[in-house]
């Protein structure tokens, strides 16, 4: 008996969004949420506190502005170590991630020294009034997300170092960029509502 080989019909291609972009865009619309929330709650609560010091007294403008172009500097490297890493440019991509590393670190240190300013000259705590609540919230829950980032960041960096990213890993490179910048705009944000809006 002869077998006769009938072929399959071919299924048309069906477009899929990329599983890691719709991952990482879920988990940023979340954290926006959590972040408009310490945003409406610090708004709400302007101008409430009847003890402690007021923020127009105890926020300097100057070395935050600094930090904050430290920060955002950071979105352009990172942008800049993907592309090097997408053309095969490991060493270019290992400077300009380590670059990017070492601003969020300048970023770190500086709010650092802002709160033991805050905490041992002015005595603003958590504790003290709203003000230092919702400070300290808000601005303490976006410094969360930038250590979070750096670990991330630093993590690819040492493995890179490693000779262990390869041009293969870019869009995996690409996703954590994404979060950073994240990161990175919830500061704008951040800035404006508290020493801006707040002041």
């Amino acid at each position: 008996m002869t077998r006769i080989a009938v072929p399959l019909p071919t299924m048309p291609h069906v477009w899929r969004p990329d599983r890691a972009k719709v991952g990482i865009v879920c988990l940023i619309l979340v954290e926006s949420c959590i972040f408009l929330t310490f945003v409406v709650a610090y708004l709400f609560f302007i101008g409430k506190s009847s003890t402690g010091p007021q923020p127009r007294d105890v926020l300097d403008l100057a070395p935050v502005i600094v930090n904050s172009v430290a920060l955002l500097s950071s979105s352009w490297t990172v942008v800049i170590a993907v592309r090097a890493l997408e053309q095969g440019r490991s060493g270019a991509f290992l400077g300009w991630l380590l670059c990017t590393v070492l601003l969020g670190g300048f970023f770190v240190a500086g709010t650092a020294r802002e709160w033991s300013g805050l905490m041992t000259e002015d005595r603003l705590f958590i504790s003290t009034s709203l003000f230092g609540t919702s400070f300290y919230s808000l601005v303490g829950l976006h410094l969360l997300h930038v250590i979070v980032g750096l670990v991330l960041l630093s993590g690819i960096l040492l493995l890179g170092i490693a000779g262990r990213v390869r041009q293969s890993h870019a869009h995996a490179v690409d996703m954590v960029s994404w979060y950073w910048h994240f990161v990175d705009a919830v500061w704008v944000v951040v800035f404006v509502t508290v020493y801006v809006i707040g002041r």
